[in-house]
């Protein structure tokens, strides 16, 4: 039986096999079938403290990893189909076989949703984005799309203006979602043109195989159109992945882990830490410092309940 199982392999489950490791709690990290999570995704990282030149997400992630596995974490290349924690041990199931724990870490994030196409999956990191706060920087001076109706479409549209030297933001409905507030601050940037009734139905890329441009149509005249950009941010929220934890511990009305005190979930020994519980920042310095304070209160609570 181990000490703790960790759920999850982005900045906040190796950042909590990394304190966990060093605590002697021999934590066993499950992966899930994209070990690093989102950042595996993402090019250049310049944001994370410590890499003042940049680093590659992927190179990021290996880091963590090796160094938890340096101080004795074991990992294991599956995905938790589900879990008891009624019981003691608490139990999780990784691709049908138990393995119990005294504690549970969940750190399995939060996936960005897509609009689906094939050539938006293509060009993700190569000017299509889930996130402006990571990825703006890289668009100074370029125009640039943002798709989306609600708050965080606004905020994101008024974020980039920052850098661009456009954001059309595209809907397809012809009424916004957002709040009123946000709509009319975004509607006084003159940096932002809104594109209505309208969808994305194809992203196109340049001889670079970087994005060149958008196809585009109206949803109610049915017109195609083509739309010149160099990047595309998608704001049409997320998917906090935690199916496999529905019943066992308490989600708040999006999906989300909601948790009891600090790290603890509704369940005694069950910790969440990153963007399954994290709705408002999704960074990966804010991943892994709620990974960090994961393992510090597993550890306290190992040390409670022997």
């Amino acid at each position: 039986m181990r000490d703790v199982i960790i759920i999850g392999s982005g900045p906040a489950g190796y950042t909590a096999a990394i304190y966990a490791a060093r605590s002697m709690l021999r934590p066993l990290v499950i992966e899930g079938l994209q070990p690093g999570g989102q950042l595996t995704t993402t090019t250049e990282v310049e944001n994370f403290p410590g890499f003042p030149e940049g680093v590659q997400g992927p190179d990021l992630m290996n880091k963590m990893r090796d160094q938890a596995g340096k101080f004795g974490a074991e990992f294991v290349l599956g995905t938790v189909d589900r879990v008891n924690f009624k019981t003691r041990p608490l139990v999780v199931y990784v691709d049908g076989k138990p393995e119990q724990a005294k504690s549970v870490i969940i750190a399995t994030g939060a996936s960005a949703k897509y609009l689906g196409l094939e050539s938006e999956q293509r060009l993700i990191g190569r000017g299509v984005s889930a996130c402006a706060t990571c990825d703006g920087f890289f668009f100074k001076g370029r125009e640039i799309a943002v798709v989306g109706g609600g708050d965080s479409a606004m905020e994101e549209a008024i974020f980039l203006t920052r850098y661009a030297s456009g954001v059309t933001l595209i809907h397809r409905r012809d009424q916004f979602r957002a709040s009123r507030i946000m709509i009319d601050r975004a509607r006084k940037n003159g940096k932002i043109s809104f594109l209505l009734d309208t969808v994305v139905e194809e992203v196109l890329s340049g001889a670079e195989d970087q994005v060149s441009g958008l196809k585009i149509k109206n949803v109610k005249t049915g017109e195609i159109g083509e739309l010149k950009i160099e990047g595309l941010f998608l704001a049409i929220g997320h998917t906090p992945n935690t199916a496999a934890f529905r019943g066992e511990v308490e989600l708040d009305g999006e999906g989300y882990i909601a948790l009891s005190k600090n790290t603890m979930t509704s369940i005694a020994g069950v910790f969440a830490a990153g963007d399954v519980v994290d709705k408002r920042y999704r960074q990966a310095i804010t991943a892994a410092g709620m990974g960090c304070m994961a393992a510090l209160d597993a550890e306290k609570y190992l040390l409670e309940n022997p």
